[in-house]
């Protein structure tokens, strides 16, 4: 018998496997960026399709077998992306994620990537809208460095989205913007 992992997850996207099944892309935070196959989750009226939709923070039940990761249930806490309540901060949260993606080929069993997207989503849903440029930068930036492309110091815990730490990153926006461009040249992408 195949053991059961009970992990929270947000979902940062979905790809299609046949005609009803999907792979989705789950970052936890015990087991890291992990790549799961959702039976069923395409089809009319499937049960787990509102908790694995992208942006979902869910409860989910991963399986590992011999073909990787498969997902047993899940039950949403969090919809991210209903909470971010338009498109452009909505298309910030697709841009960070797809660099995530990109830049961490197949899974990745880093525990520290979950909270740092976890406070981006959150800073997305609850600070103004003028302040989501430099929440979009300091979460691009902590991604690369907690995957070793950036050895600047970055202020604050990584999931603490605070006004004062948001005023000081926009201040220092050239910078900042800077770093990230470096970060991403020194990946290859």
């Amino acid at each position: 018998m195949r053991h059961k992992y009970e992990t929270r997850g947000i979902v940062l996207s979905r790809s299609p496997l046949g005609e009803a099944n999907a792979f989705v892309m789950v970052l936890t935070p015990e087991l890291g960026l992990v790549r799961a196959r959702a039976q069923g989750l395409r089809a009319s009226g499937a049960k787990l399709a509102h908790a694995l939709t992208t942006f979902a923070e869910s409860s989910l039940v991963l399986v590992r077998g011999k073909e990787g990761w498969r997902l047993a249930g899940a039950m949403l806490e969090e919809n991210w992306f209903k909470r971010m309540q338009s498109a452009p901060p909505r298309e910030r949260a697709a841009r960070v994620s797809g660099l995530l993606l990109r830049l961490v080929a197949g899974e990745a069993h880093d525990t520290t990537l979950f909270p740092i997207m976890s406070g981006f989503f959150s800073a997305l849903s609850e600070h103004p809208e003028e302040q989501h440029e430099a929440v979009e930068m300091l979460a691009a930036l902590r991604t690369l460095a907690a995957l070793g492309l950036d050895v600047g110091g970055i202020p604050g815990e990584p999931s603490a989205f605070t006004p004062p730490l948001l005023a000081a990153v926009a201040e220092d926006r050239t910078a900042y913007i800077t770093r990230i461009n470096h970060g991403i040249a020194t990946s290859g992408l």
